[in-house]
């Protein structure tokens, strides 16, 4: 009888020879990858001019392919912010990563998929002391007892270092072939790489959440303080990952495109945001979030102008548009460097 397993992939090296690993024993396994909104590939990607040596590509679906295993996308956003990001039960980690609680719930629900179609055992790329609240060896038996997986959560890339699970007690893996990486030393896995043919694989860093991320949790905390409520809107999460953030006031903040991609981007919540533009230099769109005065829109212009090509002009022309219509036309000088104080950057 063939077994069975679910596997985590995110689009990183250690969960793609973890997936291998099992396939080597015959396992037959198939790969989940769950959206959260804080997910760093493929939005920043889409969006910001790319090194054009570096591919673009979804790596959870290259993973798969180099694989040859089915991969799921799943959206658990909504879940996700109401069970993990809002108020995780284990607490944040240096930013406002929910790493432990995060990895509970992907666990659980990559359980119940399984379970409901017939696998056996799910599988993670973890591997013991590489992440400093995740991956300690003693939130392992956490992660297994909490999301209800038990000892039907294998983890091939530490196994030696840990209890044996029912899948190797019940012989349908040889805990032999299993590996014993521990640390945040990653030769051995660019090692197993290089056995296995894999090339070009994504680079890890703490990786593809925002959330682990100090100027984008910095940027949601001041969301926080500014509506003064624990909250957030799809919107409000993919607008956070794009443009300069300042703040000249607690009621109101400009979000300003840095190239041409990020323009683009803005462009789309024009209707829904109060957007200024030079119209007399080249300049980048801003849009403007809250609830600005009079005082207020002049010196977010003048802000916006500092950022165009007529930063060092006398007077700059910005037009304020509201619902996306054209609406009033201020000139404005545009503000020095010097006069835009540090604590104003989100």
């Amino acid at each position: 009888m063939t077994r069975k397993a679910v596997a985590l992939l995110s689009g990183g090296l250690d969960s793609m020879l973890a997936a291998r690993l099992m396939l080597d024993q015959g396992i037959e396994v198939e790969a989940l990858n769950f959206y959260t909104g804080f997910c760093v590939e493929g939005h920043t990607q889409s969006i910001r001019r790319q090194d054009p040596d570096r591919p673009r590509r979804n790596n959870a679906l290259w993973s798969a392919e180099q694989l040859g295993i089915p991969l799921h996308f799943i959206d658990i956003a909504e879940e996700y912010k109401n069970e993990v990001v809002l108020s995780p039960r284990h607490g944040y980690g240096k930013y406002l990563n929910p790493c432990l609680d995060c990895k509970v719930f992907m666990v659980r629900r990559a359980l119940d998929w399984g379970l409901q179609r017939g696998f056996d055992f799910v599988i993670t790329g973890e591997v013991i002391g590489q992440r400093p609240k995740s991956q300690l060896k003693k939130s392992m038996p956490v992660i297994a007892r909490e999301s209800g997986a038990e000892d039907r959560l294998v983890r091939p890339l530490c196994a030696k270092l840990l209890e044996p699970t029912l899948p190797e007690r019940a012989g349908w893996i040889d805990r032999t072939l299993l590996r014993d990486f521990h640390g945040r030393n990653r030769t051995p896995q660019i090692e197993l790489a290089r056995q296995y043919g894999f090339r070009d694989f994504a680079q890890p860093a703490g990786g593809c959440c925002f959330l682990t991320d100090p100027n984008y949790a910095r940027k949601l905390s001041d969301l926080w303080q500014a509506r003064d409520r624990r909250d957030y809107s799809m919107d409000d999460i993919l607008l956070l990952k794009v443009g300069r953030h300042i703040r000249p006031g607690p009621h109101f903040k400009l979000i300003i495109g840095r190239e041409e991609g990020e323009n683009h981007f803005l462009e789309g919540y024009r209707k829904s945001f109060i957007a200024l533009r030079s119209v007399s230099h080249n300049g980048p769109l801003a849009l403007v979030d809250g609830e600005p005065g009079a005082a207020d829109l002049e010196t977010a212009a003048r802000i916006v102008a500092r950022f165009g090509k007529g930063r060092d002009a006398e007077r700059v022309s910005v037009e304020v548009q509201r619902h996306g219509q054209t609406g009033q036309l201020l000139q404005v000088a545009p503000l020095r460097s010097t006069e835009i104080p540090q604590d104003w950057y989100v």
